[in-house]
């Protein structure tokens, strides 16, 4: 707590310095700490606060980078316009598609008629922004709403209905479903291994799962694949810009330690809510070739992944390969089972939500981080949870000097603590609609914030920070014109430690 206690004062201290607005903003907080405790424990008003801290600093980093930009108390116009967008969907969660839809037009417009954007002005601009951006959109709606078929494939299989025959009947088995979708996530993307989740815990609860539990299905997921790299988008994204797939390996290490944390309460919470089924149907039958289709889905979308990143990385910013393949599986797929067409309103509809936040994200006139530590690392894992974390990672790797394992944790799992901080999040509130509550989701999960931080300075203690040397980028999508230096990896170490020491 000494620890979070310095990382805040100084957030704070950089951030007043430069945005008069934080000390008000903080104040406020604290003002009404008493009903962010009723919605969502202390834990939420301490998450709060600390991504408060760090948004000061990237908010000084961005005003100086963009003086001439018209701003409000310092901050400039356009991040005032999105906090309102996420602030509109954690209070209208029954309305999240409208809110985010009207957050974007209104950003959009902002950006053309007054500043621009990042590639020009009005129309060319616009355009050139959206080409930059065009194919991860895809990528991420084509998978959404595919995995989200699949899911329903899964789940009309009856392999759910049959895990009662090997997991055990008390809130170990509800734990060991976690621990299942922590090791499906390693290998497959974490979209998918979410929504399976959501699709056993359907059956083996009978359709009641608390929020909490849903939160620990998509941390989870987040989890698992924050040491891949084939696991999350964004450790996908270094593994193309050039950092070995072996200097993200040790993310698990926190991974593991906060599977532990927030799994324990929160399968303890889902037992005692709806204990898990104990016998399985009588005369169960597993559907094959559903099961076929789920595996020609998920081995699609693997070797696509693989096989374009190794071979063909400079055509990976050109084309949505890995979701025409989900989408090119499904409809070879057709003439065996016939999909659930009747989910794919629901889930487009979630996926343009999710796709206007994106959107909205490469929109902010962030153009630097703050400089790369473990205080910044531990930051943007909660303002991650807001702000997309794929322009966050594009910065970074820009950056460099990061320790990447640290970054892949931070990133990857801090989406985990509000619903509509990850794809894996909005998948599944697509499913279960009771969890696009943000306060819902902090009140029941709030063992997720507390694992975040335990399990990231865990990780410090026991690895402690090894920052890399800034690397020189490969071609793709999210490489940018990486920073140019000398240092050697020894350099930056001991650069490290002294303002560690200091």
């Amino acid at each position: 707590m000494t620890a979070l206690r310095a990382i805040l004062q100084d957030g704070l201290q950089a951030g007043n310095a430069a945005t008069p607005c934080a000390t008000s903003l903080n104040g406020r907080i604290s003002r009404h700490g008493r009903a962010l405790r009723c919605h969502g424990g202390k834990a939420a008003l301490h998450a709060a606060r600390l991504s408060l801290a760090l948004w000061s600093v990237i908010l000084a980093h961005s005003a100086h980078a963009a003086a001439a930009l018209p701003a409000a108390f310092g901050v400039p116009i356009e991040f005032i316009l999105f906090g309102a967008t996420l602030l509109g969907v954690a209070i209208f969660h029954h309305h999240t598609l409208r809110v985010a839809l009207t957050g974007l037009a209104g950003i959009t417009a902002y950006k053309w008629l007054v500043t621009g954007f990042h590639s020009g002005s009005g129309w060319e601009g616009f355009s050139a922004h959206l080409q930059g951006e065009w194919v991860i959109l895809c990528n991420l709606f084509l998978l959404l709403v595919g995995f989200a078929l699949l899911a329903r494939h899964f789940e009309k299989s009856r392999i759910p209905a049959a895990l009662p025959r090997i997991l055990p009947h008390d809130w170990k088995g509800a734990l060991w479903l976690l621990v299942i979708v922590f090791v499906l996530s390693g290998f497959l993307d974490n979209i998918a291994a979410a929504m399976i989740g959501a699709a056993m815990a359907h059956t083996l609860f009978r359709a009641k799962v608390r929020v909490g539990y849903l939160a620990a299905i998509v941390a989870a997921s987040n989890a698992g694949g924050s040491g891949s790299v084939v696991g999350d988008t964004t450790t996908t994204m270094m593994w193309i810009d050039g950092v070995s797939p072996l200097d993200v390996l040790h993310a698990y290490v926190p991974a593991l330690v906060a599977l532990a944390i927030f799994g324990v309460p929160a399968a303890i919470a889902q037992q005692r809510y709806s204990p898990m089924l104990r016998h399985e149907h009588e005369h169960l039958h597993i559907d094959w070739p559903r099961v076929g289709i789920v595996a020609l889905m998920l081995g699609s979308a693997i070797i696509t992944n693989v096989v374009v990143n190794l071979e063909y990385s400079q055509l990976a910013d050109r084309f949505p390969f890995i979701g025409v393949a989900v989408l090119l599986a499904l409809a070879i797929s057709i003439p065996w089972r016939r999909p659930d067409w009747e989910l794919v309103p629901e889930a487009a509809k979630g996926s343009v939500f999710l796709l206007s936040l994106v959107l909205c994200a490469t929109l902010m006139p962030v153009e630097q981080l703050p400089s790369a530590s473990w205080h910044t690392a531990l930051g943007l894992g909660f303002v991650s949870a807001v702000f997309d974390n794929i322009p966050l990672t594009a910065l970074a790797l820009k950056q460099g000097g990061y320790d990447w394992g640290f970054l892949a944790y931070a990133v990857g799992f801090g989406g985990s603590m509000l619903w509509f901080g990850s794809s894996a999040g909005v998948a599944v509130s697509n499913l279960y609609p009771e969890a696009k509550s943000a306060a819902l989701w902090l009140k029941e999960g709030w063992y997720i914030v507390v694992a975040y931080v335990a399990a990231f300075l865990v990780m410090l203690l026991v690895l402690g920070w090894q920052p890399h040397a800034p690397h020189k980028a490969a071609a793709g999508h999210f490489s940018a014109p990486l920073l140019e230096a000398q240092d050697s990896r020894s350099a930056y170490l001991a650069a490290s430690r002294k303002a560690e020491h200091a």
